[in-house]
Order: C-alpha cells, then structure tokens, then sequence
C-alpha cells in the first residue's frame, strides 16, 4: 500500500512534468480544435432515410415502382424522396428551373436506384424559389419522414433560405453521381 505522503510525491511530480511540456497557448490551441470540430459536424452530409443510405436498402421500399421514361411523373426514379412540386411539369427539366425562378444555393441529398441500369445514384434535391408554388405534379414521398423536431429527417424543409425571395416554386433533382 502506498503511503499518503508518496502519493503526494507522486502527484506532485506528475502534475509538474505535464506543466513544464505543456503552455497555456498549447492547451488553448488543443481546445479550439476541439470546439471548432464540433461546429463543423453539423455541416456534414445528412442522411434522411432511417435505414441508412446503402444502395440495397433504396430498393426495399415498399409500394415503390420507379420508371425512368417520364420525368413529370411523380413514380420518375429521381424523385424517390421529393416532397414537393417536380419542375419538369412545371416549365423547367429534371436539371433546370423554370424561367422566372432561381434556383437555391442549398439542396439536399437522397439515394435513388434508376431502373433503367439498376444503379443507386445520389440526387442533389435543388428547389427553384422566387415564384409562387406550381399547383401541378406535386409528389409526397415522404418514406422515412420524422416530425419537424429531428430536421435530418424531415421533407418539410424549404431550401429558399438565401435568396431574396423565399416562396417555394418546385424541386429539380439533378444526379451528384454514383452511391
């Protein structure tokens, strides 16, 4: 058993060691990289389904027959996840918005599989803003959706937020590449 006055001895020299190899400014240094990596973990890609993101799980969805001929169709293979008004009935194309809107400097990602290839693909979700809501080819796949209180999971989201109108017009859904 070790006496009290060498565990003092022992703490002592231990805590005098770590101070002289260490300064003031290391320590600050060490716990600024600690604080800035935790404002940067927000800023990583999200996942909005609760299964995770892997190419065979895009394929399991239930009541989901996706076809890649046309691109107004609320079953397209690009909108396996939108919820909202698809821009190719709306004026605009898969890629592009419609005249008269801009497009947002935010999107989202979501892992679909085109049918045609049988690829998984990762769509960058991109809202054309500036413009009052398009009435028609609105698409609410919602699978995997949580209330507003878990955002990462929530499709009620609008992406205008940057522009200096924010009334939501409709989604193009261009391909970022392979999953």
């Amino acid at each position: 058993m070790i006496s009290k006055k060498r565990f003092d001895d022992l703490v002592e020299s231990l805590t005098r060691s770590i101070a002289q190899g260490t300064s003031r400014r290391s320590f600050l240094a060490r716990l600024g990289v600690l604080v800035g990596g935790g404002v940067v973990l927000p800023l990583l890609p999200v996942d909005r389904r609760l299964g995770g993101s892997s190419p065979a799980k895009a394929t399991e969805r239930t009541g989901w027959t996706p076809q890649f001929i046309d691109e107004g169709e609320c079953n397209y293979w690009r909108v396996c996840a939108l919820d909202g008004q698809i821009c190719a009935c709306c004026g605009g194309g898969v890629t592009t918005c419609p005249p008269g809107t801009t497009l947002s400097p935010s999107s989202w990602v979501a892992t679909c599989v085109n049918p045609e290839d049988g690829q998984a693909y990762l769509i960058a979700y991109r809202d054309c803003c500036n413009k009052s809501i398009c009435p028609r080819c609105g698409c609410y796949n919602t699978e995997g959706v949580l209330p507003m209180y878990r955002p990462e999971f929530s499709s009620d989201i609008i992406w205008c937020f940057g522009q200096e109108g924010s009334s939501y017009h409709c989604t193009i859904q261009p391909i970022v590449g392979k999953a």
